[in-house]
């Protein structure tokens, strides 16, 4: 049931290591569009509806579902189903949680996933980090710390939320990683869309309202785009790639929320949050250059062999 049982580092595509950095600055395009939505006043549950049936109509008409629907097809309807309520709390939590949290803030504690995906990716994928991707995951977080700074308080609510999602998010990235091998990239996007589609049916009478700004409910639309592309980018890093390798790079998505909170809520970083970014910055780089490292050796004894 453990695709990979091996304890050694490989060498990752640099295609993956692109498309996980590309799926964080649409990961960070959503959040700031959530945030922006919420504070609009649309309820969350409404938005979290909305956005998957967005989803659902972009995968039909990207994939062109009505040429091959056998594409779709799930051949663990359980397994997908469960990825799928995963990703629908991971994003049912975000609305709630930014409701109340500043994007950095939310976006800070959503940066503890990588470290239980790194975790977990080894009991239940048999994928084992070496300590240098360890130690380039705590260099990360140690950014994200600088940039938040946190201090001993109360507990809000919207924390809650917000370690709410980055559990569940973390269950989904494990779950994508491990139904990547044996489903196919229509069904897993297609099916986290449809499940929470249904799922939200009988409480969606209740909260349904259109916001009257129209760029509201053109951002609100926008959701499920964001979501549904920045989902099957990480579908496809994950073919090419483990999810301990793939974990810090998902650091750089403190940039680019501090790119966005800035022209869209008026967020100035000060000099701590820069020392932070670099440090996130710092991390991934080394991270390309330990892989870069790793390919050229395989490279080089499989020339040796030869």
């Amino acid at each position: 049931m453990i695709p990979r049982t091996d304890h050694t580092e490989s060498p990752t595509p640099l295609l993956a290591i692109g498309l996980i950095v590309l799926a964080s600055v649409i990961f960070s395009a959503f959040d700031a569009s959530a945030k922006y939505v919420a504070l609009a006043g649309v309820a969350p549950l409404f938005m979290a509806w909305v956005r998957y049936a967005v989803h659902v109509v972009a995968v039909v008409l990207f994939f062109r579902a009505w040429s091959n629907p056998g594409v779709f097809r799930p051949n663990s309807y359980l397994m997908q189903l469960l990825r799928a309520f995963c990703l629908f709390g991971a994003t049912v939590f975000t609305f709630f949680a930014v409701r109340t949290l500043q994007l950095a803030e939310m976006i800070s504690i959503f940066f503890a996933a990588p470290v239980f995906i790194t975790a977990l990716a080894g009991p239940l994928l048999g994928e084992w980090a070496g300590w240098r991707r360890w130690l380039a995951v705590a260099v990360g977080f140690a950014g994200v710390l600088i940039v938040v700074r946190p201090s001993i308080g109360t507990i809000s609510v919207g924390h809650l939320f917000a370690f709410a999602c980055t559990l569940s998010y973390s269950f989904y990235a494990i779950l994508t990683r491990r139904l990547s091998a044996t489903e196919s990239a229509q069904s897993m996007i297609f099916f986290s869309g449809v499940a929470p589609v249904v799922l939200l049916l009988p409480v969606v009478p209740y909260h349904a309202a259109l916001p009257d700004d129209p760029v509201v409910t053109i951002v609100l639309l926008m959701l499920g785009i964001l979501g549904a592309t920045s989902h099957l980018l990480l579908i496809q890093a994950n073919r090419l790639a483990r999810a301990t390798v793939l974990a810090p790079f998902s650091y750089l998505q403190m940039v680019w929320a501090i790119i966005l909170g800035w022209l869209v809520f008026a967020e100035l970083p000060d000099i701590w949050v820069l020392i932070g970014a670099a440090v996130i910055v710092a991390s991934g780089v080394y991270i390309a250059r330990r892989e870069h490292k790793l390919g050229v050796n395989a490279d080089a004894r499989a020339s040796t062999r030869s």
